[in-house]
C-alpha cells in the first residue's frame, strides 16, 4: 500500500521535490501505463504541493493537445500545438514558467482563477507525448526550483510509462 507522506510541507522545494521524486518512483514500481501512472502522478502532486488549483495532464494525440488525468476544476479538454502556455510548451519542447498567465499572450483562461502557471513538455525519443500542467491562484508561485522539481519528476514519469 501507497502512503502519501506530505510532512515536507515546511521543508524547502528541494526536499519537497526530492520526496516527491522518492513517492512517484515508487507509485510508478512495475506499472508501466502511462495514463494510471499520469493519474496518480496528477494526485501525488496535487496532495503534495501547496497553492495549486489544477495539476495534470494534457496528451498528444499526434495533432493537438487533449485533456489526461488531472486534479482540479474541469479544464478544457483541447490545445492546439502553439496556443496557450499548454501549446507553447509542447511546440518549443522547453518548460513554460509564467509568473503572471494574464501577460501571457494568447493564455487560455480554463479556469478564472489562475494567475501562473507551469507546463513540463513531456518528449522520449524525440516524440512528443504531452505536456504537465500546474495552475495556481497565486501570481509567481512557480520558480526554477519547480522548474527542475517538475522535470525530474516528469522524466521520471516518462521513464516508467510505455
Amino acid at each position: 500500500m501507497f502512503q502519501l507522506d506530505t510532512s515536507t510541507a515546511a521543508a524547502g522545494k528541494s526536499e519537497t521535490y526530492a520526496l516527491l521524486a522518492q513517492q512517484a518512483e515508487a507509485l510508478f514500481q512495475g506499472e508501466p501505463d502511462r495514463i494510471a501512472n499520469a493519474a496518480n502522478l496528477a494526485s501525488l502532486i496535487w496532495h503534495s504541493l501547496p497553492d495549486l488549483n489544477w495539476a495534470g495532464f494534457y496528451l498528444y494525440d499526434g495533432r493537438e493537445l487533449v485533456l489526461g488525468p488531472f486534479m482540479g476544476k474541469p479544464a478544457c479538454v483541447r490545445i492546439a500545438l502553439g496556443k496557450g502556455v499548454c501549446g507553447t510548451a509542447a511546440a518549443s519542447r522547453e518548460t513554460q514558467v509564467v509568473q503572471d498567465v494574464h501577460a501571457f499572450p494568447g493564455h487560455i483562461a480554463c479556469d478564472a482563477a489562475s494567475n501562473s502557471e507551469i507546463v513540463v513538455p513531456l518528449v522520449r525519443d524525440g516524440q512528443l507525448l504531452g505536456v504537465l500542467d500546474l495552475d495556481s491562484p497565486l501570481t509567481g508561485r512557480f520558480d526554477e526550483a519547480d522548474r527542475a522539481g517538475l522535470e525530474r519528476v516528469a522524466a521520471l514519469w516518462l521513464q516508467a510509462s510505455a
